[in-house]
């Protein structure tokens, strides 16, 4: 019998202690990185990925591109969906029906604090996707088509 302890729940214990961590430090804003976990708990990679998606699934942190994960506050995830897929959401949280007046780019960009040729692109691949009419300088859009979750990026 072997008298290295079990890697049973030693992913767990990690979690557990990076959650201290977080709410120790307010400021913290990236989780330590996979090396330094192994390397700090001697661990496998494999047990620290178990404790980072056990952060995750708690929503405690989300990973971002770079192979670094974020620290969540207060349980609020980010919508990371593309930007039209967000937009396309619109019409069914404003209750939109078809031939109704779209928002505009302008209110669009102040909602989702991103700049108006940003907006101007996913409103386009809208246009091409047939749920928007096309829009232009003084023109409205309007809603040409209820959008269909088959159509779009799952949730």
């Amino acid at each position: 019998m072997s008298t290295q302890p079990s890697p049973r729940g030693t992913f767990l214990q990690i979690a557990e202690a990076v959650k201290a961590d977080i709410e120790k430090d307010s400021g913290m804003t990236e989780l330590p990185s996979l090396a330094d976990i192994m390397r700090e708990y001697d661990v496998s990679r494999g047990v620290a990925l178990r404790a980072f998606r056990v952060l995750r699934e708690e929503g405690v942190a989300e990973p971002v591109p770079g192979a670094r994960w974020r620290v969540l506050r207060d349980g609020q995830a980010e919508d990371r969906r593309p930007l039209a897929d967000r937009i396309a959401d619109l019409v069914e949280h404003e209750r939109l029906r078809v031939g109704a007046e779209f928002l505009s780019a302008s209110t669009l960009s102040a909602r989702f604090g991103v700049s108006r040729p940003t907006i101007s692109k996913a409103l386009d691949k809208l246009e091409a996707a047939g749920l928007l009419s096309e829009g232009g300088q003084g023109k409205v859009r309007t809603v040409r088509a209820l959008p269909s979750r088959e159509e779009r990026s799952p949730s």
